[in-house]
């Protein structure tokens, strides 16, 4: 099931964060089971992923130690509960809200489409990851009957694509001649090329999330200028990454560097204590 990147759900939570009435019981319990039903339906995508990547999980030097890999998990329960995890989703998301369900609903079937095969396209590959990405934000502001911002959505875009090609060079780097074997887009990329998108997947976040900051919708919303003062934690968190990514190798799992790098933590930490002191 992959809990450790349970994390990458929080995004749910944006939706929640940026709304006028942040701090209102029945909305941040409705963005918690909204958190908790992305983590099953996500959880079911994991379990098919492995029993279907499977045979080049082996050949990976730390995938070989998952579950299905290694034999420790049979393919017939992990597809059983593969099954329940995405159908029980899905049902308790239409108790929720219908909007929030038919895009968790969209989320499985682009989750299933790229572990069938939109997986092994180059360049779509990291934008369907993207959009997995999107999905989670989208979900979480329908989830508590917020208005769905057009800047959540390109600053999710660009932040995710942000990671998904750092997870790319990093399994290059780490899998050597044998990458090709174990993900088919790895044959077709390679370190230039992913380090030029990378610029530009950075320089893009950084720019739209500052023009966010100061776009008059968002002035009016907030009443204030001074969403711009989080500015410097995000370009911190950015570069702090791109530092792991370049001098650490840690890439290929966003969630252990990101949870792992005590410097990015608290950069967090202070961005969302700034954010809430801006706004509340």
């Amino acid at each position: 099931m992959r809990p450790k990147q349970w994390s990458k759900n929080v995004l749910v939570f944006a939706g929640l964060l940026f709304a006028k009435d942040f701090i209102i019981a029945f909305k941040i319990i409705e963005s918690l089971l909204a958190f908790v039903l992305f983590c099953f339906a996500s959880s079911s995508a994991y379990l098919l992923n492995d029993v279907i990547d499977r045979k080049s999980d082996a050949q990976h030097p730390q995938k070989r130690r998952r579950p299905i890999a290694s034999g420790k998990l049979p393919v017939s329960i992990a597809l059983v509960f593969a099954l329940l995890f995405a159908v029980g989703s899905l049902v308790a998301a239409f108790q929720l809200d219908q909007h929030f369900a038919f895009i968790l609903a969209g989320y499985v079937l682009l989750t299933l489409a790229y572990t069938i095969y939109l997986k092994n396209i180059i360049i779509l590959d990291v934008l369907i990851i993207a959009s997995g990405f999107v999905f989670r934000a989208v979900a979480g502001a329908f989830a508590i009957q917020e208005e769905v911002s057009s800047w959540l959505i390109i600053c999710t875009v660009f932040l995710a694509l942000f990671f998904a090609l750092g997870k790319r060079r990093a399994e290059i780097v780490s899998l050597g001649d044998s990458a090709g074997g174990v993900r088919k887009t790895l044959e077709h990329y390679d370190l230039r090329f992913l380090d030029h998108l990378i610029v530009i997947s950075t320089a893009a976040c950084l720019m739209a999330y500052a023009l966010y900051t100061l776009d008059p919708g968002t002035v009016d919303k907030f009443g204030t200028r001074s969403l711009v003062l989080t500015l410097p934690f995000v370009i911190y968190g950015l570069f702090r990454y791109l530092f792991l990514i370049y001098r650490g190798n840690l890439g290929e799992t966003p969630e252990n560097a990101v949870l792992g790098d005590r410097p990015i933590l608290i950069c967090f930490i202070l961005y969302l204590v700034t954010v809430v002191a801006i706004l509340y």
